[in-house]
């Protein structure tokens, strides 16, 4: 069985201890009413996007995300936060190191002893969600725990959802289907990038990510017999029927968006068993992408 089902798997019980990570953090965590910037790379910066919805949604202050490239360092931040699994990920430590000494940078990190934490203010230790995958699971989420955390949300329920989704049946006719569009609105925008990503990834597969509202704007012209639709939380009126039209199936779930994610994390991996794929050996990908001689932006 590949190593990466057992991360997948223990998901419920990582979203618990990024859960009492909180008690500890908080002087390393935003502030309500900081100006704050959210960077990362890959699913890194798709758990910044999430956060950045969520915590803006919650009247805690202006935050923007960045793929970490990116980032506008001359514009006014109170505190730059960057999200790094394995610490060592080129573009975030380049541009803590081209920011301001004094200016606040917190680094969440699942190795702590790194080139980013070397030039962090605040290290975040999620050293027990790091992971022996090229392509992240567990860390993704359970940073994204830790932050929903962090701004009052009670996870309890998205906890109990997590336990569901890693014993869900996946239909064959899923992993079977030639493509799928994964789509979301506010905070889920940034989940949908994330399940299109490990599709990608894992299975070498065909899937796509949209806001809701804009997938009828030209994407939903791809949708056919044979093609998945997966909805992240609420669905726009009406979208609903028009996939239905095109005898797409729709995929929308009761549960907690991130625990949806880990379904989708799921059927990543059983398309890539299906194809003969090693889950655990993505081509052309590294755990870490470190670029030689690049130290700045």
């Amino acid at each position: 069985m590949p190593y990466v089902l057992n991360e997948i798997a223990s998901q419920p019980q990582c979203w618990r201890q990024a859960v009492d990570t909180v008690a500890g953090s908080e002087w390393s965590l935003p502030r309500p009413g900081e100006r704050v910037a959210v960077i990362g790379c890959g699913t890194s910066w798709f758990v910044a996007m999430a956060y950045a919805s969520l915590r803006e949604a919650a009247g805690q202050g202006w935050t923007d995300a960045f793929t970490a490239s990116e980032l506008p360092l001359k514009r006014g931040y109170d505190r730059v936060v960057g999200i790094s699994r394995s610490g060592t990920t080129t573009e975030v430590a380049a541009a803590f190191s081209q920011l301001p000494a004094a200016m606040p940078k917190t680094a969440i990190l699942g190795v702590t002893d790194t080139p980013i934490a070397a030039v962090a203010n605040n290290v975040i230790d999620l050293s027990f969600a790091d992971e022996k995958s090229v392509v992240q699971t567990r860390f993704a989420t359970s940073v994204l725990a830790l932050l929903r955390a962090s701004l009052g949300e009670n996870l309890v329920q998205a906890i109990a959802d997590c336990e569901q989704a890693v014993q869900l049946e996946i239909p064959q006719r899923w992993v079977s289907s030639e493509q799928v569009s994964f789509i979301g609105k506010g905070w889920t925008i940034g989940l949908a990038q994330e399940a299109a990503l490990k599709n990608r990834e894992a299975a070498q597969s065909w899937a796509e990510a949209y806001p809701a509202m804009d997938y009828r704007h030209g994407p939903i012209a791809i949708a056919e017999p044979g093609r998945l639709v997966w909805a992240f939380g609420e669905i726009p009126n009406g979208l609903a029927d028009q996939v239905a039209e095109t005898g797409a199936e729709l995929i929308h779930s009761e549960l907690d968006p991130m625990a949806d994610l880990v379904y989708a994390q799921r059927l990543a991996i059983a398309k890539a068993l299906a194809k003969g794929l090693d889950p655990d050996q993505p081509r052309h990908l590294t755990r870490s992408v470190i670029l030689e001689g690049a130290t700045a932006l």
